[in-house]
């Protein structure tokens, strides 16, 4: 059967997904594919909770095709064998995929495209993970923007100028391949049970985000990062009602378009510190106060409810995250890296240009960054942030009692030790003597 083939990876839905829209546009039987790479599930717990959140999603989409008397194929393995067996099994006609910005994604992508192009397979990318990509948001002089507030002044300028299209399959729906698969169990997957529960997004919350989102004890943010990560809802439907109703929220967006760009053109940011000579803070990496870190022990209550939380849902308020990361890298000298890894591990919504973004402007070595000697107190953060205590007594139960550690660190004493380290890290001329 002759068939076009649409790989989906960060774009698990149907409703304005740019590829499959252009894939049922050609009147070639679309047949959908999505492939669990090995590469990356086998780096992976066989219980990670973004992989069952990725398969209930599939089995979704399965559902919803097989409405169309069509079936979803889901694959696990090597991607580029998993290619050469759909090659092989089908007389691919054309291929269509959604651009991933990712550098181990890219480099996936480009060998799979060095395949099809053996083959004389035709195909197409788009971009429908971001509003703007790459070079579509630069200076005048053409090089890409590492500074976020002109950033989105020229984002807003071209969003109004050009808002994105959205895409309706409605019409289209009749295009899927007339194929039946049986859609596999996770056993067959080797992908085994959580019992994460998923974040279910909060539209209505956009309205008043402006209000709520730096309150962790109320529900007032989105929870669309996983959602954003895996393509679950188009960042362009996302888009619109955030610059109708909430410029804040719009902002977020914005940030997350420009931390993809930064990743993109900078790719060294993924080891290395945005700024080059970050690189040179020496670090304290005291292996006993990640470990307080990690499991909420530290003596902070913010920083513990919030490291609390995320070990228990695999989310963490964002106001929250702020404070846990500038906390590791300024009063316990841990390095960023170390933080962004274990965020990466734990996060339902991780996502690499995000993530490792945030980190970078926690630390100081980033783009656009927080200066070095801005050293968040925890303890200020919770005083004007959750006065009442609500967040605290969900997550810290034992606090105020003889069971809560003391503090790790004492805050003048660690902000000053951070700011001296930074210092002489930048300038390493400067004696740490004459401090």
């Amino acid at each position: 059967m002759k068939v076009h083939i649409h790989w989906f990876r960060r774009d698990l839905r149907l409703e304005d997904n740019k590829g499959l829209y252009h894939a049922l546009s050609t009147g070639v039987p679309v047949l959908p594919v999505f492939i669990f790479d090995d590469y990356i599930l086998n780096k992976l717990p066989e219980s990670d909770h973004r992989v069952n959140f990725i398969y209930d999603r599939l089995q979704r989409l399965h559902w919803q095709v097989e409405k169309e008397e069509s079936s979803f194929l889901v694959m696990r393995g090597d991607v580029l064998d998993c290619w050469n067996k759909l090659l092989t099994n089908f007389d691919v006609q054309s291929v269509s995929f959604n651009r991933d910005y990712e550098p181990l994604a890219r480099k996936r992508d480009a060998s799979v495209v060095s395949l099809l192009k053996e083959k004389g397979v035709a195909f197409k990318s788009y971009k429908d993970h971001v509003i703007f990509e790459r070079d579509e948001v630069v200076k005048s002089n053409k090089t890409p923007y590492s500074v976020f507030t002109p950033y989105k002044r020229r984002w807003l300028e071209r969003f109004s100028f050009y808002p994105p299209e959205l895409c309706d399959i409605k019409e289209l729906k009749s295009n899927f391949a007339n194929l039946s698969f049986d859609f596999p169990a996770k056993e067959q997957l080797g992908i085994e049970e959580t019992e994460f529960p998923y974040p279910e997004s909060n539209m209505k919350s956009i309205s008043n985000y402006h209000k709520t989102r730096d309150y962790p004890s109320v529900e007032g943010t989105t929870k669309m990062g996983v959602h954003l990560r895996f393509g679950t809802i188009s960042p362009r439907v996302l888009a619109y009602h955030a610059f109708k109703n909430n410029s804040t929220y719009l902002s977020e967006l914005i940030w997350r378009d420009f931390f993809s760009q930064i990743l993109y053109h900078f790719p060294h940011v993924v080891d290395h510190s945005f700024k080059k000579q970050y690189d040179n803070i020496e670090w304290d990496n005291d292996i006993e106060m990640f470990n307080c870190w990690k499991d909420g022990m530290t003596g902070y209550p913010l920083v513990d409810a919030g490291m609390r939380e995320l070990n228990a849902t695999g989310h963490m308020h964002n106001r929250v995250r702020m404070v846990t990361a500038s906390f590791l890298c300024k009063h316990l000298l841990i390095d960023w890296r170390w933080g962004e890894l274990y965020f990466a591990q734990k996060l339902f919504d991780y996502d690499l240009a995000s993530n490792n973004g945030n980190w970078q402007w926690a630390s100081g070595s980033g783009c656009d960054a927080a200066p070095y000697f801005r050293v968040f107190n925890p303890e200020t953060q919770l005083r004007k942030f959750d006065g009442k205590m609500e967040y605290i007594k969900k997550w810290v139960p034992e606090y105020g009692t003889d069971q809560y550690p003391l503090p790790v660190v004492e805050h003048k004493w660690a902000r000053d030790r951070a700011i001296r380290v930074y210092k002489q890290g930048l300038n390493p001329s400067t004696s740490l003597v004459s401090q």
